[in-house]
């Protein structure tokens, strides 16, 4: 803390120095000043030429040229122009160098305060000090999980609304078996941060164990509110599963486990989830070997596609038609597509993970999809004007057996 408190001053003192180096000019300013002021011949002259004027006036009149109501106007317009030019040129008087010093220090006084008010509300001092503490336990040559947690605890009295704190205690609680005081770590994280799924999941998770493997009505209303937010939450996914395998219901553990590892990054846990998958897998009296061919039909779409008959004659038979499954909110790649042609219409084709385009998007990661289905006289995979299309949303993804397939019908012209 130190060397920053250190490069906190030496800024400071530039600015300082930046606010008082105009003081240091100003005798040299007011000088220039004076002496521009004291040499300007603006105003003679300016009554160098009305006497001119006046003269050229006063020999019109001698002449004859005007009369003395001619002459009178004139000569009243010649002193307003005067009286004009020389209240134009006219200044206040100068200041002396010295004026407005006492403003300095005061300036300076409320800049200092102002920096440290400032940094104290939205500085990142807390985070310092918290990196300071981790640095020491990773250089004590005792240092140790105990001292670490000691050391966090102490922070959190100390900085009770600093969020970091408590998303670095409750991790550390649920590692030395201490799950009541990770929940209150997390939850205490959560109204700091907001109830975002992750969080919320991360709290079911404790919460769940705490209840001895029981989805409680405390439990299920996370589980609920997640749902709600985000239905992908791979943490929320893994402890359904493993609820359901408590439960005898390998089916929806294996479905369960399989979503979540569509969504997670950590290899560890992606290994112990497929561990999990290969047991239940084992308890359903299925062959690894034969695991590919039963996992594919479990979870996907049937769908039945239509071709309106106002539109048969628009399209030829060899015409494409793409099925596509995507997720509701349109943020991911297509989750499945199979073609087939218009020759073969109707039909009834299976969606399923089989069908990706990529691993990183399928149907095991929604509970729901949009399908749209699209005749491309072209064959392009990409939309054009005159293709025929139709539609369905919400759109249950799961096990296949004995539920009906949905349909679809092409009723539309692609704009």
């Amino acid at each position: 803390m130190i060397p920053l408190w250190i490069g906190f001053a030496v800024l400071l003192v530039l600015a300082l120095w930046l606010l008082v180096l105009p003081l240091r000019q100003s005798r040299r300013l007011h000088d220039t000043l004076a002496t521009d002021e004291a040499n300007d011949t603006a105003a003679e002259q300016n009554v160098a030429i009305f006497r001119r004027r006046l003269e050229s006036l006063d020999a019109a009149r001698a002449r004859g040229d005007i009369d003395e109501t001619q002459y009178a106007e004139d000569r009243l317009e010649l002193e307003r122009s005067l009286l004009d030019d020389t209240e134009s040129r006219s200044r206040r008087p100068l200041k002396a160098a010295t004026a407005g010093r006492l403003a300095v220090p005061v300036l300076m006084v409320a800049m200092v305060l102002a920096s440290v008010v400032w940094y104290q509300q939205e500085g990142a001092e807390g985070d310092l000090a918290l990196y300071a503490v981790q640095q020491e336990v990773q250089n004590d040559p005792e240092g140790s999980l105990a001292m670490y947690m000691e050391r966090m605890e102490a922070q959190a009295e100390r900085q009770p609304e600093n969020p970091n704190v408590w998303g670095e205690l409750f991790p550390l609680y649920r590692q030395i078996g201490q799950p009541k005081k990770a929940a209150d770590a997390l939850e205490r994280l959560i109204a700091l941060e907001g109830r975002h799924a992750s969080l919320l999941a991360q709290l079911a998770q404790i919460r769940f164990f705490m209840a001895e493997r029981e989805l409680t009505s405390e439990v299920q209303a996370l589980v609920d509110e997640i749902r709600q937010k985000d239905p992908r939450e791979p943490t929320m996914l893994g402890v359904l599963g493993i609820h359901a395998f408590d439960n005898g219901d390998y089916k929806t553990a294996i479905d369960r486990w399989r979503r979540a590892v569509a969504n997670i990054q950590d290899p560890d846990t992606v290994e112990s989830l497929k561990q999990g998958i290969q047991v239940a897998r084992q308890r359903m009296g299925i062959d690894p070997d034969e695991a590919a061919d039963a996992e594919a039909p479990d979870h996907g779409i049937d769908v039945q596609v239509v071709l309106d008959p106002s539109l048969r004659d628009q399209v030829a038979d060899d015409a494409t038609v793409f099925i596509t499954a995507r997720d509701l909110a349109g943020e991911l790649p297509p989750l499945a597509v199979v073609r087939t042609t218009v020759g073969e219409l109707p039909a009834t084709v299976t969606l399923s993970e089989q069908n990706a385009m990529s691993p990183r998007a399928t149907l095991g990661q929604v509970d729901k999809a949009r399908l749209v289905v699209r005749v491309s006289p072209s064959g392009q995979a990409m939309p054009q004007s005159g293709d025929l299309f139709g539609d369905a949303d919400n759109v249950p993804v799961g096990a296949m057996e004995g539920s009906e397939p949905a349909e679809v019908t092409i009723n539309r012209v692609f704009k």
